[in-house]
């Protein structure tokens, strides 16, 4: 039976890069944040940490926590029929529970963790939509705050940690497997 990984972590931790590893071993992804990409381009807005984080929580306000989950869980079942998947940026403990409940044992959530010092260093550094240490910041508090992200990272199923090279990552990922 195929599987599904969720991979979690704080902005910068490395779960895009984790993601990459798990496609370039057969997974199809599933990215949660396309779900506010979406509805970015639907309204017309900028794609920025500013209008992302509003229309973030405007969606979850309209649909509950879970909406990436509930938007997401049809591509995610047809993928699965021939393949394993990755989902990318699961956030809530409700979009967790939705994907449980459905999936049940072929889910499995998989921390990437970071400190934090790296993570906002690596934040800077990124081509597409860098953030200042203080947007770094204002997005960890807006997401634990408001998005409920801390349960999911508190009830992994394996934690990497992340504080050094790519390679080392993608090593580890590979015990993972």
């Amino acid at each position: 039976m195929n599987k599904i990984i969720a991979v979690i972590g704080m902005c910068g931790s490395g779960k895009s890069e984790a993601v990459k590893y798990f496609e370039s071993n057969g997974y199809n992804k599933v990215y949660f944040g396309e779900v506010v990409i979406n509805e970015l381009k639907e309204r017309g807005l900028e794609i920025n940490e500013k209008n992302e984080r509003y229309v973030r929580e405007d969606l979850r306000k309209q649909f509950g926590m879970g909406v990436a989950a509930i938007k997401s869980i049809d591509k995610i079942k047809s993928l699965l029929v021939n393949s394993n998947v990755v989902v990318e940026s699961l956030y809530s403990w409700e979009e967790y529970k939705i994907l449980n409940k459905e999936f049940g044992d072929s889910f499995k959530l998989l921390n990437i963790f970071t400190t934090k010092s790296i993570r906002y260093a690596r934040l800077n550094k990124r081509p597409f939509r860098p953030l200042t240490n203080e947007e770094a910041c204002s997005r960890d508090y807006s997401e634990i705050e408001k998005l409920d992200k801390g349960g999911p990272i508190a009830f992994a199923d394996f934690t990497v940690f992340n504080d050094s090279s790519l390679d080392d990552l993608n090593n580890s990922l590979k015990e993972y497997l």
